[in-house]
């Protein structure tokens, strides 16, 4: 197995990932494996500025050296607990209960295949690997931190506010509830749907927010109708081990609709939630719970 490793942090003057899995692929084929010591979604460089925010860009990260991890957090009270705190009706965050959890770092995977008639095109190769797989790796690592298996949805300590009707009060009221436990409304995952269907061009609200320095993630990884608010840079840290790899390798049944050279990349990520109560889910009355 042929393995080139990247020393340091990407820069305008070092090798893209593609150009370097390209090199590799020209000496090594099939046996091609590249390993980076940085994550290779903040190497991608689109060909203009979007302004889109990934979940990632939503969190502030923490280096990690270790799969698992134990970290400090916080929890909502009882309903006995709460009342027996003299001032929870004005700062309810006086009743949270410290704690410790555990998280742990997990691979995110996303899968190109190599056309023939790049195979033997380092510099279309190079191109194609920083333009699709990489973009695609940003799209699973959106899919892992909203509705993975260990993403932020799936966190019992997040509380549902169902709504009636409409989608901008369900919005508006998780915005507000951030606030009323002593937090800044900072940010919020929606659906694009919901954004251009219901935000977009519906009077001031988007300039509202925008004033308010609420920033918003589009991504299709929160189902429509739903809304994750929260104080995310005070709630949440990225786990990140600052390691990558792209490889040759054998994809999963069912990752592809025919045979063909396929390319895996993988990042290695975990979050850790310290403020669970400062992250709530706006969600459409009679919503079942996941």
């Amino acid at each position: 197995m042929a393995i080139a490793t990247l020393p340091g942090v990407p820069a305008e003057t070092a090798l893209s990932p593609g150009t370097a899995f390209a090199a590799a692929f020209a000496t090594s084929g099939e046996r091609t494996e590249v390993t980076y010591d940085y994550t290779i979604t903040d190497a991608h460089k689109p060909d203009r500025p979007k302004p889109r925010l990934t979940v990632r860009g939503l969190l502030k990260r923490r280096p990690v050296e270790t799969d698992v991890l134990s970290y400090w957090c916080e929890s909502g009270p009882t309903a006995e607990q709460a009342a027996a705190v003299t001032e929870y009706a004005l700062r309810r965050e006086a009743a949270f209960r410290s704690g410790v959890a555990q998280a742990r770092l997990y691979p995110v995977q996303a899968w190109v295949q190599i056309p023939d008639a790049l195979a033997g095109d380092m510099a279309g190769l190079a191109e194609y690997i920083d333009h699709r797989l990489l973009v695609r790796i940003a799209t699973a690592e959106n899919q892992a931190l909203t509705i993975g298996p260990h993403g932020l949805l799936r966190h019992p300590g997040i509380a549902r506010l169902p709504y009636d009707g409409d989608y901008a009060d369900g919005i508006l009221a998780a915005l507000d509830e951030i606030e009323q436990v002593g937090s800044t409304a900072h940010a919020m995952i929606v659906n694009p749907a919901d954004f251009y269907r219901r935000l977009a061009g519906r009077g001031s609200l988007l300039a509202d927010l925008a004033a308010n320095g609420t920033l918003i993630s589009r991504t299709r990884m929160i189902p429509p109708g739903q809304a994750l608010a929260g104080d995310f840079a005070e709630a949440v840290r990225l786990l990140d081990a600052g390691r990558s790899v792209i490889r040759v390798a054998e994809p999963p049944p069912g990752t592809f609709a025919g045979p063909g050279l396929a390319v895996c990349g993988e990042v290695y990520e975990g979050l850790a939630v310290h403020l669970p109560t400062n992250l709530f889910l706006a969600v459409p009355a009679g919503t079942p719970a996941s």
